[in-house]
């Protein structure tokens, strides 16, 4: 062997070991690059979704749900439920027609209503907000003076107050019922409207939880729209019959179709039905 062969022996070694490093990086090139998240996991585009991460427009809800929108189970009805949804009660249960005024108390306008009652001698049913009867204590005091049930219609009608969970329910209508009886502590509450008629079986649960009767209704002349004192006489004239319980409105808007609308019903309803407060068990 001459004293050439070691030198090429070198540079053939070297060679070789060029070519295998060139072939390593380019294996390596031909491979995904993987970026570890924040969390510590991997992420491939956009579909890993995290409990604490809100998800994409439009996609399934994933996350944790809230405490306060997962529906109870249903609960047993009252024993004493009625006809209407979810067992309210949607008639007086005699030939007795039971008046009904929701959204109040109102400085303007459930004075003017209490007054026509006054003048014809009827007493009424009054589901209060309470938000409102916290605002105006006097009014709820002269509801109960007069003689007139006191009902619960949640603090500040929520009409999607049936899809929280009953926890949630039951504590509104607590809530309710504690500035009721702040402004009238002799009042007895016996009843609970639910606003829009919304009724879940949570809302029936939280109701039988508190002593409280379900109170839907049968006459509905919808005044909340104010369609005008005409529309609003003719739809209670004709549609009222025995055990009704009509629907109307002194707060929450221009009610002053419903008073006049009042102002010829009463009349007309007393020559042909006996007009009556739902019962509490104390009058």
């Amino acid at each position: 062997m001459t004293g050439s062969t070691p030198r090429v022996l070198v540079v053939v070694t070297a060679v070789l070991v060029g070519l295998s490093a060139s072939a390593y990086a380019l294996g390596r090139s031909l491979v995904p690059e993987q970026h570890p998240t924040a969390a510590g996991t991997t992420a491939f585009g956009d579909t890993t979704r995290y409990a604490d991460q809100p998800p994409a427009t439009g996609s399934p809800e994933t996350a944790r749900p809230s405490p306060d929108a997962a529906p109870d189970a249903a609960p047993a009805m009252p024993e004493d439920a009625g006809d209407g949804p979810f067992g309210a009660h949607v008639t007086t249960g005699s030939s007795r027609v039971a008046l009904t005024f929701d959204d109040g108390p109102d400085p303007r306008w459930t004075p003017q209503v209490l007054a026509l009652l006054a003048e014809h001698g009827v007493k009424a049913t009054f589901c209060v907000v309470g938000e409102n009867a916290e605002n105006y204590p006097d009014l709820v005091r002269s509801i109960e003076a007069e003689g007139h049930t006191l009902c619960n219609h949640s603090w500040k009608h929520d009409v999607n107050l049936g899809k929280r969970s009953t926890a949630t329910i039951r504590t509104d209508l607590q809530r309710t019922n504690d500035a009721i009886l702040a402004a009238a502590p002799n009042a007895r509450i016996a009843y609970y409207r639910q606003p829009g008629g919304a009724w879940t079986a949570p809302v029936v649960s939280a109701c039988t939880d508190l002593g409280l009767t379900p109170l839907h209704w049968s006459v509905d002349p919808s005044d909340w729209k104010a369609p005008g004192a005409t529309a609003i006489e003719t739809a209670v004239r004709t549609q009222t019959g025995p055990g009704a319980i009509v629907l109307m409105h002194d707060a929450g808007g221009d009610r002053s179709g419903t008073v006049a609308a009042l102002q010829k019903l009463l009349p007309e309803l007393l020559g042909s039905f006996v007009l009556e407060p739902l019962p509490t068990g104390i009058q």
